[in-house]
This record gives C-alpha cells, sequence and structure tokens, in this order.
C-alpha cells in the first residue's frame, strides 16, 4: 500500500519513516511513504502557507488555497481511498480502524499545524478526520507517523511492536469551533459573516455555540464528563 503524507515540516518526518517497521516494511516493497512540502504550493514569493485567523484570535491558520492545491495535484496522480486530516478533533484512532486501513491500497494524510487549518479544508477536501487522542501535539506530524507505523505493521512482512498513546482529556471538555482564515471567500465557500463582522461579542457567541454543537455532535462523552 502507499501513504502520502502533506506536511508544513517534511524534516521532521524523515527519521520515524526511515527506521524500524517502518524502514523496513518500505525497503522490503511491503510498503511506500512519500513525504510531500505544503509549501511548494505555495503562491506567496515567502513559501507562505499560514495566517492570521479571521475574529482576532491568537495563532495562525493554514490557509486553505496550498492545501487545496496540493491535495489537487496528489489527486491527479492517483485515487486515495481515504484523505485525512490529523487532528485532536477528529475521530478516535483505534485498531478497528488501522485493521481497515490496511485493507486500503493508497492513503493521503494532511498534518494539521498552528491553529490548525482553513475550515473550508476539512468541509470539502478530505473524507475522515482522525486523533490520536485527547490531547494537543505541536503538529499532526508524529500523529502521521502514528498512523503510518500502525497499519503498516498489518501488512504480511510488516509486523512489529504494539504501540500506546496518551489519553488527556481536552480542555473544558469541548471541541474547538471552526476556523477560517484568508480569503473570505474560495471556490464560492464562504467564511461565515459573523466572523467579518468585527463584533467580538457575536463571534464569541458564535465560537461558543459552535463548539458545543460540534462536541454534541462529534464527542457527547465529553459533555457528560
Amino acid at each position: 500500500m502507499r501513504f502520502d503524507i502533506l506536511t508544513v515540516l517534511p524534516d521532521l518526518l524523515d527519521s520515524p519513516l526511515n527506521h524500524s517497521i517502518i524502514k523496513r516494511a518500505r525497503d522490503n516493497g511491503v510498503a511506500e511513504v512519500h513525504v510531500h512540502d505544503i509549501r511548494d504550493w505555495s503562491v506567496d514569493k515567502h513559501r507562505k502557507v499560514d495566517d492570521y485567523p479571521f475574529g482576532g484570535d491568537a495563532g495562525m491558520v493554514m490557509q486553505v488555497q496550498p492545501v487545496h492545491d496540493a491535495i489537487r495535484f496528489l489527486c491527479s496522480q492517483r485515487h486515495y481511498d481515504e484523505i485525512i486530516y490529523t487532528s485532536p478533533d477528529g475521530e478516535r484512532f483505534s485498531q478497528k480502524m488501522a485493521n481497515a486501513f490496511s485493507l486500503k491500497e493508497n492513503i493521503l494524510l494532511l498534518c494539521g499545524h498552528y491553529k490548525g487549518v482553513d475550515h473550508r479544508v476539512r468541509e470539502h477536501l478530505v473524507t475522515r478526520e482522525v486523533s490520536i487522542g485527547d490531547y494537543v501535539l505541536t503538529g499532526g506530524e508524529l500523529a502521521a507517523c502514528v498512523i503510518c507505523d500502525a497499519v503498516i505493521r498489518l501488512l504480511p512482512g510488516g509486523m512489529g511492536d504494539e504501540t500506546s498513546a496518551l489519553t488527556d482529556s481536552f480542555q473544558d471538555n469541548l471541541l474547538a469551533p471552526p476556523v477560517y482564515t484568508r480569503p473570505s471567500e474560495f471556490n464560492g465557500w464562504r467564511v461565515p459573516d459573523v466572523l467579518l463582522s468585527g463584533n467580538h461579542a457575536l463571534i464569541t457567541e458564535w465560537q461558543e455555540r459552535e463548539a458545543y454543537e460540534r462536541t454534541r455532535r462529534l464527542r457527547p462523552e465529553l459533555l457528560d464528563e
């Protein structure tokens, strides 16, 4: 099978993808893993791929354009059974999920970074969102490595040791609301008007409502806690 990984930090993936189980599987032709730098699709002369979020929150957000163009390019080369975004508020990764992934032929992994990715990517481009646990990492590269490792070890010739994961809970027991950045419209996909209003009271109310609704819909057990 083949993994393609989209990241803003390709060097971070070099060591875990070139040692132990994954290296042996790659050397034996059991699996292919290809890493792609999202900056290669930036239209900015400085290869910038992030911008400040609408609504005035702290942090930076991965822009929709470089990610969109990178995914579209890779999809023009082959069909992907899954286009997965690694995010702490995604579906919990499990052994059952690893077993299902091991039956696929091609999987594309998009590594989250900064404050996250413009929510239009999540709405329109990915097929699945996956988390390795209820905690926040500096980026999705380590999560991508965990997924690759757990799946590749299930392939004939890729057997290895089991791994475990931390299970810290989210702050406030709520998932984050959607985030957006420039441009305010792309491919007809609009940023919610409230985030462009400049009314911070309304923005905060919208964010709290979206956070609660996403938690109720995606991780209702967090509300019980």
